[in-house]
């Protein structure tokens, strides 16, 4: 076991000189006997601008305050042996998988021996092969929205890394959307305040600077740290010199994890940030939490937020104020008028500057917030601080309720032989594509099991989804004799494995019943086969152009073990069926026959599965063709058709939802990262402008955003129970 690096102040007399000139609770580093710092930047994804300033602060604090600076890209470094000569290891902006096994092994083996681990920014974007390595930095990244202006509030006035701070800090930045909260595990300094901005996803609880024992060592991480700009802020520069000094213990902190805070999944906002309003206003109070409050509310008047969504919440916590007439507070969905979920009473407080808190459980709700204001005459009351309460996000391995469509029908001629797919349309690949888009993995090969397949299943994983769902083409063909090894690669990363019955020639009920029976066989025992629990654990076939064939009885043989499904939303064509899909992807943005087909599946006991997109264009793959597309503007044809999906008077509360496509690229349908910088001259589109993001943080734009809709599904499941 290494030794504990909590160090040992070089005097009395030092301890007592310093303590005058510091915040309580933070010791001086400055007698601390001088020590190592090793920085490491490489890269393997989205290199940031700003880590050669990164680098310089990091050497220029190290300068002041009795520490060296080793900076590197070489990950050769991380050995036992080459660890041992340093105190703390930097993660300055570090992107994609740096470290190999050994690697790896050699860092887990430091810090949890006594060293320090500090991670900046894109480190938590950062070995997404190595589960152990998000205990390590706390939470993985899942999105961000454009670089913005928002506000922190400070937690611990104490630690080091955040003694300097007020209560609050407004600053411009790069804020990370993380894929769980880390409150539970680790010991939050700084949040963002959601309400402050636009695009953040965390339910507003969200925790951006951290830090945690690792066993007898010590990680800090801080999501701060985008702009080169940050790095020549003396504040941003005093937070990063604490989170270095605490994680190499040149200075003790209380970091124990757990502690309390806006509760997981809360959302907050000042009253006085409404988006759209009738009658009030904001109004002066000194002693309001951001020095204002919603003021002079009459009775009908409203207010709407439309960075407060109610689907999930469960209760609405508000702090008020009256030394009016009182009233009642009612919380509404969509609209002032919308459904009402709850109401609170605000009885007379004694005075403006005098808050309490009222409280009022919610029904289901689905849409923005709005609170609309009832009672007698005259000014009611004001309202300081409002927080939405909802379930915490579950199923960290994936939603097994969503599944992709995948496709592993592409070849190259160095894997299958010979150009598969991607020449469609009279393209000449490997520059020119039958596809509008292309991919960040260039024309790639479904063979490629090690390179392609296993990239995919990251992505998978990274989507939130838990299923894929598998185009196959009959028996003995190129898919089938591929499905194992996909199977391989899908179970290395807890993603399970659905099938798409596609139209092979010669296919009949009966030739899906012994297909059926065939996969069973073949893959059944398979740690990828995907089974739905709640279902029977029934395994699940989805049959595109099911309408081709008129008699599906034969289907009533698998009833017991598979779940079929028919695509469709004409309910009269569903018989001997299991479920219900309708893979359309331009459907989708105005959901027809949605409803019905959910609520037949409801009262049938059927799955009922619609289908998602995030676009439609196949221009390139099929020349003249007149078929309708979608735009994907950005993600708002994305997000319509999740909130049709979601919404149960659209959408007809789904079992599951299916999303078209993780990788149909001749369809324009995927997920799937498409480059940002394609090859020139052949008039490719990419994912620029995707949820405010740009250049190669576009590129993973749909699979960030699959993954907030997972989350929002499963909290929906989750509340009906």
């Amino acid at each position: 076991m290494r030794r504990s690096r909590v160090r040992r102040l070089a005097c009395a007399v030092a301890l007592t000189l310093g303590a005058a000139f510091l915040s309580p609770g933070v010791q001086s580093a400055a007698a601390a006997d001088p020590y190592q710092v090793l920085v490491l930047s490489k890269t393997a994804g989205f290199r940031h601008d700003s880590i050669p300033a990164g680098i310089t602060a990091l050497r220029q604090l190290g300068a002041a305050h009795d520490f060296t600076v080793t900076a590197t890209e070489d990950a050769t470094a991380f050995t036992p042996a080459g660890l041992a000569a340093y105190e703390a290891v930097v993660f300055l902006s570090t992107t994609g998988d740096v470290l190999n096994d050994t690697q790896q092994s050699a860092l887990k083996g430091y810090v949890d021996g006594g060293g320090g681990f500090v991670g900046v920014h894109a480190a938590a974007d950062t070995e997404y092969d190595w589960p152990e390595y998000e205990d390590l930095v706390g939470a993985r990244f899942r999105s961000h929205p454009a670089i913005q202006e928002a506000r922190l509030t400070t937690e611990d006035h104490a630690h080091p890394a955040t003694a300097h701070l007020d209560d609050t800090w407004t600053r411009t930045d790069e804020w990370y959307n993380y894929r769980s909260n880390p409150r539970s595990d680790v010991h939050v300094l700084q949040s963002l305040d959601e309400s402050s901005y636009s695009g953040g996803e965390m339910g507003g609880d969200h925790p951006i600077t951290w830090c945690h024992p690792q066993q007898e060592g010590r990680s800090f991480y801080t999501g701060l740290g985008h702009t080169i700009e940050s790095f020549a802020d003396p504040d941003f520069r005093q937070l990063l010199l604490g989170g270095v000094q605490y994680a190499a213990g040149a200075v003790e902190a209380d970091c124990s994890a757990g502690d309390p805070g806006p509760g997981p999944g809360g959302d907050s906002a000042e009253a006085e940030a409404y988006t759209s309003s009738s009658g009030v206003q904001s109004a002066a109070h000194g002693s309001a939490s951001g020095g204002a409050t919603l003021g002079y509310i009459d009775h009908g008047d409203w207010a709407g937020y439309s960075s407060l969504d109610t689907a999930g919440a469960t209760a609405l916590t508000a702090r008020v104020s009256s030394a009016g007439a009182g009233g009642t507070i009612e919380v509404r969905a969509g609209s002032a008028t919308g459904p009402l979920l709850g109401s609170a009473t605000v009885a007379p407080t004694g005075g403006w500057e005098t808050f309490t808190e009222v409280t009022t459980a919610l029904t289901a709700g689905t849409g923005p917030l709005f609170l609309r204001f009832t009672g007698g005459a005259g000014a009611l009351f004001d309202v300081d601080r409002i927080t939405l309460t909802r379930a915490p996000a579950t199923e960290d391995e994936g939603s097994s309720n969503v599944h992709l469509f995948y496709y592993p029908w592409y070849g190259t001629p160095d894997g299958s032989g010979s150009w598969r797919h991607w020449q469609q349309g009279g393209h000449t690949p490997p520059e020119a594509i039958g596809a509008d888009l292309y991919p960040k993995l260039g024309p790639y090969d479904s063979g490629d099991i090690a390179g392609a397949v296993d990239q995919h299943m990251k992505w998978v994983q990274r989507s939130g989804a838990g299923v894929i769902v598998y185009s196959w083409w009959g028996q003995g063909g190129y898919e089938d004799s591929l499905a194992g090894d996909v199977m391989d690669a899908a179970a290395r990363h807890g993603i399970e494995v659905a099938w798409h019955i596609e139209p092979y020639g010669g296919r009949t009920a009966a030739s899906v019943v012994d297909d059926i029976a065939y996969l069973e066989g073949k893959f059944g025992d398979h740690p990828a086969f995907y089974r739905d629990a709640a279902n029977g654990d029934r395994n699940a076939y989805y049959v595109f152009e099911s309408l081709k064939i008129q008699d599906w009885s034969a289907l009533d043989a698998v009833e017991d073990t598979a779940i079929v499904l028919a695509q469709t939303t004409d309910t009269s064509k569903v018989d001997h069926f299991g479920g219900i899909y309708t893979y359309d992807g331009i459907a989708g943005a105005t959901a027809p026959g949605w409803k019905n087909a959910g609520d037949y599946a409801k009262a049938n006991g059927l799955v009922w599965a619609p289908s998602v997109a995030p676009g439609y264009l196949d221009d390139r793959a099929v020349p003249g063709n007149t078929t309708p597309t979608l735009d994907r503007e950005d993600g708002a044809s994305y997000d319509l058709e999740w909130n049709n999906a979601l919404d149960p008077a659209i959408g007809g509360d789904p079992t599951w939802v299916s999303v078209t496509s993780f990788n149909e690229w001749h369809e324009g349908s995927s997920i799937e990262p498409a480059s940002s910088s394609p090859p020139p001259g052949h008039g490719y589109a990419t994912y620029e402008g995707a949820y405010g993001t740009t250049g190669e943080a576009a590129e993973t734009a749909y699979l960030d955003r699959t993954a907030y809709w997972a989350d929002r599904f499963e909290q929906q499941l989750r509340e009906r129970g």
